[in-house]
């Protein structure tokens, strides 16, 4: 057994090895995650959650290495999970984007952790909720959260961010992509990286056009800026952070972010209620009662929405 408090303590003097277990903790659904998630609940709600989302080879992994350099220099300690695809094999994180951030590997102040998504869809791991409690918990001012970018899954980083960055990148059809994916309505910064190549400005344009189009947007509304940058040189990320700065006075001073963080807190529940139920209904294959269900439902003797009423019943009765 695990000294919880002993490891939750270690974790908020910044140790990296304690977050690192808490972490594991949270990703391999461990038995004591219950007393970790208690302890940690009164240490957290200090941190800014920023997702980076956006189609793959728009340099999402360089990007969010530029701002961990930028909030550095500004004295914050940042926190970053990088959500990676999952191997088939060991379940692991495939991409590694730990290995890409090297440099800022043997910085004290920045923890780094690649998640795998373990085959879910909406290109967040299960646990990166959880995964972004430790962080909060172990005192990073910012949480940088970049996703695996899976075409029109990725919208769901909004659902675990306070601010959500859409990227994107010239000479790759990204106009398009915009519409398709439904990042129009997700996106409260845009940055267009990789600007030194042809065709930036005409994104940019593009971008601006499209978001116009977008839904009206009252006086007081936040209107996305669009931001030019090229990450791999550190040009424009200084934008990125004054823009970033904006939105989250923005959502302080009207209750916005009061408002997304008890979302947040909402639909994490009921992803871990649901959970819940979906492994006792896996318990019940082979049961007598579902069997007994699924012949009337076959003899045509009850109907399927019935059944189903009365397996829920059996099952939370």
């Amino acid at each position: 057994m695990i000294d919880v408090p002993t490891l939750v303590a270690q974790a908020r003097e910044g140790r990296p090895r304690a977050v690192a277990r808490l972490i594991s903790l949270v990703e391999g659904a461990s038995p004591q995650l219950r007393e970790v998630m208690a302890a940690l609940a009164p240490l957290t709600g200090n941190a800014y959650v920023v997702g980076l989302t956006g189609s793959p080879g728009v340099g999402k992994s360089t990007s969010t290495s530029a701002l961990v350099t930028a909030y550095r220099r500004l004295g914050k300690r940042v926190g970053v999970l990088a959500v990676d695809p999952s191997s088939p094999f060991s379940g692991g994180a495939l991409l590694g984007d730990r290995v890409r951030m090297q440099e800022h590997a043997t910085d004290p102040e920045v923890f780094i952790r690649s998640m795998a998504t373990r085959g879910h869809l909406g290109g967040l791991a299960w646990s990166a909720p959880q995964a972004i409690r430790v962080l909060d918990a172990a005192g990073c001012d910012v949480i940088l959260v970049e996703t695996v970018g899976v075409g029109q899954s990725e919208v769901e980083i909004a659902a675990q961010a306070d601010t959500t960055i859409v990227l994107l990148a010239p000479g790759m059809g990204d106009g398009i992509q915009a519409a398709k994916a439904g990042i129009l309505e997700i996106g409260d910064v845009y940055v267009v990286n990789k600007a030194d190549r042809d065709g930036a400005d005409a994104t940019a344009r593009e971008l601006n056009h499209m978001l116009g189009l977008g839904e009206a947007r009252g006086a007081g509304d936040w209107r996305p800026p669009i931001v030019k940058t090229v990450a791999a040189k550190q040009e424009g990320v200084g934008e990125v952070v004054e823009a970033l700065e904006k939105h989250y006075a923005w959502m302080a001073n009207n209750g916005e972010l009061a408002a997304r963080r008890l979302r947040r807190a909402a639909q994490e529940i009921e992803a871990i209620a649901l959970t819940a139920l979906r492994e006792r209904f896996g318990s019940l294959h082979g049961d007598r009662h579902l069997d007994a269900l699924a012949e009337k439902v076959a003899q045509g003797e009850l109907d399927s929405y019935a059944a189903a009423d009365d397996l829920i019943a059996s099952v939370t009765g």
